[in-house]
Order: C-alpha cells, then structure tokens, then sequence
C-alpha cells in the first residue's frame, strides 16, 4: 500500500493485487452498498502508471467540493473520472473490475492504515508492488480504449496521452 497527496489536504492510498480469485463477491458487495470501508477498484490492466490515475482523483475531489459528482460515491466517481468516457455504465464497466478480474487496483481516499488493512482483507489475491504496473499494462488494450494512435505514442507514452484525456474530457 502506498498513499499518495493529492492536494495538500486529500490522499489516495493505492494496493495493487494479483491472483485475485474474489471479483464477483467485491462486485455484489459495491452494488449492494455494503462494501466496508469504501474502496474504488479498478481493472489494473488499464493502468500504466500512477500519475493518471491521481489526476483522476483531483478531479474527483475537485467535483466533491463543488457538490457535483456525477456518480452516487466518491470511489465510483473515481473509475468514472479514470475512464476518459462521459458514459457512466461503460465507464464503470470498462476500467472498474468484473466478475472474472485477477488483477486489480485498490483505491481509497484518506484511509487511514487501518481502513486500508481492512480494504486490503476483502481481496483474495496476492499484494505486489505499484512498480509493477508499467510492466503488466495491457498496452492494446489501453490504446484501443482511449483511442490512442501509434503515432501518438511514438511522441509522447500511454499515461501521458491517458493524462491529457482526463483532463480534456469535460471540455470535449
């Protein structure tokens, strides 16, 4: 687990899992409301790297404090704002986790170390380290999903191209 500051005030903790053999549990416990404490997960194959994912978060936490969030919880609205996507189903759908997900990323914002233990014991998988992402990124998938050409990233890379997405999506 490692917690990110977000804005001076606010921080993201993130765990990344492997082997996770519990998916659909976590899915029926989110949509039932009874998912304790409150964790984002996220398909971490679509995840090259941290830095989208915590632009992602200010933004989250930037519609929280304007009381706007387009989804019903903070940690959903999270994989919305990761998705680059205004369509909320699809969004939630595509970079949240499904019934058959093994690799998965766990994020809460300002857990404490023992909310996060707990979020952690809900997973059934293997912890392994954030360095870890770039590696197991499913690059084709990434790319076909945010619509990004190889020319693209030949200039720039994945999270950078991702970056700019989440940030341009409500001006698009």
């Amino acid at each position: 687990m490692r917690a990110f500051d977000i804005n001076g005030s606010d921080t993201l903790s993130l765990s990344l899992f492997t082997d996770v053999t519990n998916s659909k549990e976590l899915i029926d416990s989110m949509q039932a409301g009874k998912l304790e404490p409150e964790v984002a997960f996220l398909n971490a194959s679509l995840i090259p790297d941290v830095f989208p994912l915590l632009a992602a978060a200010h933004k989250t936490l930037i519609a929280k404090s304007r009381d706007s969030l387009t989804t019903r919880t903070l940690h959903s609205e999270l994989v919305y704002n990761y998705s680059g996507s205004k369509h909320i189903t699809e969004s939630l759908k595509r970079c949240g986790i499904s019934d058959s997900a093994t690799y998965i990323l766990a994020a809460r914002f300002n857990a404490s170390p023992d909310e996060m233990k707990a979020a952690e014991k809900l997973i059934n998988g293997k912890e392994i380290e954030l360095e870890e992402l770039e590696g197991r990124a499913n690059q084709a998938q990434i790319q076909k999903h945010y619509k990004i050409s190889g020319l693209e990233v030949g200039i720039s890379c994945l999270a950078d191209a991702i970056t700019c997405r989440i940030a341009a999506r409500d001006a698009l």
